[in-house]
């Protein structure tokens, strides 16, 4: 992501606060690189939401600028990396570092996986929290399962498109087909989706940004010409299976079909 300075260390004006700043100014600094104060709110630990701030870090005899994530709790000041920084200017580096905390989601930087239950809302949320994995999920073993029985081999938890920030369940690299496995809670499922009653506002936000973020992912994909499949992991799975074998088949009836029209999805 970052650039390194090679031939002598940054100066200070990449990294470091100007002298004399008030704490009005800082604020202002960080509102601005965020894209707005809203952008910084996180869930605390304390149920009630808390401002975070983007600090920048050049250690002794380094040569490279790294971005941590604060925010408060309780007494305490709580700080966890987000990001390496290259750019010539502080202010452009804590764009670079709250873009980046917030394309990852700044709840995920505020506090490790196994720690999440602390600050869910509410016990429904922290039981969807906790069964949330990465990768390897009941419903994407179940998929591949029924994939592999179809005669279809693949890649898994793969970037499709260099520069993409974006992994895709399965993968097939001839064909042009990326495939996710979207948990209904996570991804705003239509027909099983419910918001927590509890930091209404956040949840609501964090979730249509997922849904934001699902959209671009499939159209720079489909504008690369590969073929999307959003899979919900309520959905019959050999359904599912037969919709990723159509596509996977029609390929290999035809290596140069028109691509870029879309993605295979039930997405309303």
């Amino acid at each position: 992501m970052a650039t390194q300075w090679r031939d002598a260390p940054p100066t200070e004006s990449a990294w470091k606060p100007v002298k004399g700043m008030s704490a009005s100014e800082r604020a202002e600094e960080q509102d601005k690189a965020a894209g707005g104060r809203k952008n910084r709110y996180l869930p605390g630990s304390s149920g009630r939401t808390v401002l975070a701030s983007i600090y920048l870090r050049l250690p002794p005899k380094s040569r490279r600028v790294y971005a941590y994530l604060r925010w408060p709790e309780g007494r305490k000041t709580r700080e966890r990396y987000v990001c390496q920084v290259g750019c010539d200017t502080r202010e452009e580096n804590l764009a670079q570092a709250w873009r980046h905390a917030l394309s990852v989601g700044l709840a995920s930087l505020q506090r490790p996986k196994e720690s999440a239950q602390s600050w869910a809302s509410s016990p429904a949320v922290r039981s969807v929290m906790r069964a949330n994995r990465s990768r390897d999920t009941r419903p994407e073993m179940a998929l591949r399962s029924a994939v592999h029985a179809l005669g279809l081999r693949y890649r898994v938890d793969r970037q499709p498109l260099a520069g993409l920030r974006r992994k895709a369940d399965l993968v097939f690299a001839g064909p042009r087909v990326a495939v996710f496995v979207d948990g209904c809670f996570w991804h705003g499922c239509p027909e099983h989706y419910r918001p927590s009653t509890r930091n209404s506002e956040f949840w609501s936000s964090k979730i249509e940004g997922n849904r934001n973020r699902d959209a671009q992912t499939d159209e720079k994909l489909a504008a690369a010409g590969w073929t999307v499949i959003r899979v919900w992991e309520h959905e019959d799975t050999q359904q599912a299976a037969s919709r990723i074998a159509q596509a996977v088949l029609a390929w290999r009836t035809d290596p140069h079909p028109h691509r870029g029209a879309g993605s295979l999805n039930g997405r309303h």
